[in-house]
């Protein structure tokens, strides 16, 4: 199975605590499938929503394809995700008891497919953020007098 990383949502991991992930099949235009294949592609906004039963990204901008013409969907619309009926059930009860997001994590290509993987996210508070970086800067130190 050939996997090609189109785009990562870096940002989702410094601003939330992912609790779990699941992989999610995305419905595309054939120019935005072209133009995810270029990788012109950005997550950082993203977030996905259960909306009478199916899932949907939002907030995903998805560049317009350069030899697409006119016909070029609009470039930040709402895309659908293909899952299980039982995922998206699992997933809405998720959501909804423990106050869970749902952030796209990034979008590669599968055997020429694109998919998407979601995170089920927890928000930081402004403490863990610090502290995350406290430890990052720490581990980097460390690093640092290890080589020298």
């Amino acid at each position: 199975m050939a996997e090609k990383i189109v785009a990562t949502n870096r940002k989702a991991y410094h601003e939330y605590i992912i609790e779990d992930t699941f992989e999610a099949g995305l419905v595309l235009t054939g120019s935005e499938i072209k133009s995810v294949r270029e990788g012109r592609v950005n997550l950082r906004e993203g977030f996905a929503r259960i909306i009478n039963g199916e899932m949907w990204m939002e907030n995903v901008h998805i560049s317009p394809y350069e030899h697409g013409g006119r016909a070029n969907p609009d470039p930040d619309r709402d895309r659908k995700l293909l899952l299980h009926k039982s995922e998206i059930v699992r997933l809405t009860t998720r959501t909804q008891t423990k106050g869970l997001t749902m952030i796209p994590l990034r979008i590669y290509l599968r055997d020429g497919r694109a998919k998407v993987e979601i995170g089920l996210a927890k928000g930081k508070r402004q403490y863990d953020k610090r502290v995350a970086i406290a430890e990052r800067d720490a581990e980097r130190a460390m690093e640092r007098e290890m080589v020298d």
